[in-house]
């Protein structure tokens, strides 16, 4: 399996952070370049909440945390980097400028990927010389704990580097799903746009509020995609005779006027108002850095159940979770022992004592 030995963060807001805590948390040393004044502040706030998070899902442990540092260029960043990860803010003039310049001082083989969350590879790599190397890797905030990693390759998108992305992404303990076809968006923005087109009509209508939405979201069929996604919850509801029973049961209503999906309420300062104002209402007491401990703390709590299923194999998101936290202690061994071993042979080894001369 294809490691990292040196990577290169482009990028530390929300996601690059988590890139760059799930690439340290594994052992490996990370470049980062980030223009922004108070990136340093942001990143060391995303390590503490993800080394919280990490020292209570280990439980067989980590390995040596590894290094951090802030590189002043883009250049510098990425010199003899093997793994580079885009997550600059999304705007296209700016993904093409900063991966010309990614390209420009990285070696060859680097193999660079995307956190874009809607543009395509092929759009992005419209100039560059290497593009066999390029594709999106999108993955879900908190990147350092949600395992989905969506690898989207581009029309020039090397077979070798989609398999190479597929191997380097799951030493890290992601769950890697290669979509067959360039969208935009790709597959879990498109569901969760559905989703939040719905839920602004719901809102501003005066349907419900925006906690009581959400209630219906986490206390409801949230739990059930947490850990059987959608066909397969669909799949049990058809009962005995499966998802052709669901099918025809529930197919008709798809013509029924049950959703505005194809029309966007006004996007005006009247309905920003309103969503951010119930928002305040619903989570104003907390931080958004406490808000980050709690969902870390659900999250992990929901993998440690998952991984109880199935008589301790785990199940979906479980299994995965059981296997990382094992990849994590014998990485974390493995690093002792070699660490001991350099150790040993570096240690100066004692002069032998000197032999009496015999008296003649």
């Amino acid at each position: 399996m294809s490691t990292i030995r040196k990577a290169a963060a482009i990028g530390g807001g929300v996601i690059g952070g988590g890139w760059i805590a799930r690439l340290a948390l594994n052992g490996i040393d990370v470049a980062v370049f980030d223009p922004h004044p108070e990136a340093k502040r942001k990143v060391d706030e995303v390590m503490n909440n993800a080394r919280r998070a990490y020292k209570r899902m280990a439980t067989k442990g980590l390995p040596k945390e590894g290094r951090v540092t802030f590189a002043p260029s883009i250049a510098e960043a990425v010199k003899n980097a093997d793994f580079i990860q885009e997550s600059v803010p999304e705007r296209l003039e700016l993904k093409l400028k900063t991966l010309a310049e990614i390209e420009a001082a990285a070696p060859v083989d680097a193999l660079i990927g995307s956190s874009t969350s809607g543009f395509k590879a092929t759009d992005m790599a419209k100039d560059m010389k290497h593009p066999e190397r390029f594709l999106v890797a999108h993955p879900f905030n908190p990147v350092y704990l949600l395992p989905i990693n969506e690898i989207v390759p581009g029309e020039k998108t090397s077979k070798e580097f989609v398999e190479r992305a597929r191997e380097v992404y799951t030493s890290i303990g992601m769950k890697c799903v290669v979509i067959n076809k360039e969208i935009d968006a790709f597959v879990g923005n498109r569901l969760l746009e559905a989703a939040w087109r719905e839920a602004l009509w719901l809102v501003k209508d005066g349907i419900c509020t925006v906690e009581e939405l959400d209630d219906i979201m986490r206390y409801g069929f949230g739990l059930r995609w947490a850990q059987m996604g959608m066909f397969q919850t669909y799949r049990i509801a058809g009962g005995e005779a499966g998802m052709r029973h669901f099918m025809a049961q529930f197919g008709p209503a798809l013509a029924w006027p049950w959703t505005k999906l194809m029309d966007v309420p006004e996007f005006n300062d009247e309905l920003v108002d309103l969503i951010a104002t119930q928002s305040d209402d619903q989570s104003g007491q907390w931080s958004i850095r406490e808000l980050e401990r709690i969902r870390d703390e659900n999250l992990v709590g929901i993998m440690e159940a998952l991984a109880l299923a199935e008589k301790g194999k785990g199940w979906g998101a479980g299994e995965l979770h059981n296997s990382y936290v094992k990849q994590l202690g014998k990485t974390a061994k493995a690093k002792v022992s070699q660490a001991a071993a350099r150790a040993k042979a570096e240690k100066p080894k004692k002069a032998a004592p000197a032999k009496a001369k015999k008296k003649g």
